[in-house]
């Protein structure tokens, strides 16, 4: 057996691991679907098809998360493309749709109330458009982007 020389054994011993990649975090709460192309859209706006378009959101923790003062945007920098939650808590594992139009808020859907202004009162673009999901300092937890104007949603 031949003897190895000493500085082939330390460099064995030293050289550095190489480190995974980092894998982004699964955020708290998710954006997991944007219906952006209602049944029946473009109409004039009506309820039903305002209604027909929505984000979907999911708590992924095992604990209740409370959307107080949380906001979904789109891309769009006007006002009336904020939505503002209210004393909504979303619970662990549990998703929650926000519709467009106007409804009665339950424990699985809340409504943004847009109405009127005929195919302006739709948040999201028919083609592509962005979603973004903030916290109440502001901080984006979660967006999600689509560009097909064949499909009728995407998945997040």
């Amino acid at each position: 057996m031949r003897p190895v020389p000493l500085g082939l054994l330390v460099a064995a011993v030293t050289v550095p691991l190489l480190a995974a990649p980092a894998q982004a975090a699964t955020p708290a709460v998710q954006i997991t679907r944007i219906y952006y192309n209602s049944p029946g859209s473009p109409d004039h706006g009506s309820n039903s098809s305002l209604n027909g378009e929505y984000v979907q959101i999911k708590n992924t923790t095992r604990k209740a998360v409370s959307l107080k003062g949380w906001t979904m945007r789109d891309k769009t920098k006007q006002a009336g493309h904020v939505y503002t939650f209210g004393a909504v808590t979303l619970k662990a594992g549990k998703t929650i749709i926000l519709r467009t139009g106007k409804g009665k808020d339950t424990s699985t859907t809340l409504y943004w109330g847009r109405s009127g202004g005929g195919t302006f009162a739709y948040i999201w673009n028919q083609d592509k458009d962005t979603a973004y999901l903030r916290n109440p300092s502001g901080r984006l937890i979660d967006s999600c982007s689509y560009n097909d104007s064949r499909a009728a949603f995407v998945n997040c």
